[in-house]
Formats: structure tokens, C-alpha cells, sequence
């Protein structure tokens, strides 16, 4: 009986162990865990808000021909994580998600000339899909989008 019992507390104290293994685990990732700087207030700025609303757009529309990582597809669809096209481009690159684009254009040394249609996509969120890819994987580009500088913004004649 003495046997049963010592085997019964040494296999309860071997449970408990890998227990509290897994919360010291556990604790451990969370510490690791980097807060985006989105989510450390917990107030939102209009900025903030607007990529929020931009994710979704993104996730909805874009993610398709650009990928989760923004990374595109070498040759056919141009990245925009890291893309001197948004930084060097502003204007063009608002009026490509407002209005569709096609042609070639040059991303960050390579060609791309292929189509992208008009999404369909009022103002705001236009303005709000570009604020998310701005400030997105590894871009940060401090001056918001708005829906005034969207609107202002007319399709070219061809």
C-alpha cells in the first residue's frame, strides 16, 4: 500500500510539474511578445483607426494579388512592403487604389505591367487601405492619408 501510494505521488507531483512548465512557458512567449505600436494606447488616433479600418479592406481585396506579407509576386504584382513606389509616388499610388491602374510601372528596380482594376472603393476607404499598407510590415510613413487629399485626387484621361 505504501508503494501504490508513493507511486501515486510521484507521478501527481510529475503532472504538476510539466503544469507549471507549460505556465513558465507561456509566460515566457508573452514577455517575448513585441506590443505593435497601434495597440500599446489604448486610445485610438484617428491614424490608428483608420488602418484598423484599412486591415480590413486590405484583407478583403488586396491580400489576393499582394500577399499577407505585402511582398507581391516578383514579376507580376508589385510589393509594397518596402516600396519606393508608395514613397517616391504618392499621388500615383492613391490613384492606382482608387481608380485601378495599368501599364508598366518600375518597383523598386524591377518592371511590373499588368492590371489592376478599380476596386470600387469610396474616399475613405481608399484613404484607409493606403494608411494600413503605409504603415505596414516594414513601412512607416508618418503623413496620413485623407479623404480630402483621395477626393482631390481625379483619374487621368487617355
Amino acid at each position: 500500500m505504501k508503494k501504490l501510494l508513493f507511486i501515486f505521488g510521484l507521478a501527481a507531483a510529475m503532472v504538476a510539474c510539466k503544469s507549471d512548465k507549460k505556465e513558465k512557458d507561456a509566460e515566457a512567449d508573452e514577455e517575448s511578445y513585441v506590443i505593435p505600436s497601434s495597440e500599446k494606447s489604448s486610445e485610438k488616433t484617428p491614424l490608428t483607426a483608420s488602418i484598423e479600418r484599412g486591415k480590413k479592406i486590405y484583407n478583403e481585396l488586396c491580400v489576393t494579388c499582394h500577399l499577407p506579407t505585402g511582398k507581391g509576386i516578383a514579376g507580376t504584382y508589385p510589393p509594397l512592403d518596402g516600396s519606393n513606389w508608395l514613397t517616391e509616388k504618392r499621388e500615383e499610388s492613391i490613384r492606382g487604389v482608387k481608380y485601378g491602374m495599368q501599364g508598366p510601372i518600375e518597383v523598386n528596380g524591377e518592371k511590373y505591367d499588368n492590371v489592376m482594376t478599380p476596386m470600387g472603393l469610396s474616399d475613405q476607404e481608399v484613404a484607409d487601405a493606403m494608411n494600413y499598407i503605409m504603415n505596414s510590415w516594414s513601412n512607416n510613413i508618418d503623413e496620413m492619408v485623407t479623404v480630402e487629399e483621395v477626393a482631390a485626387i481625379e483619374k487621368k484621361s487617355e
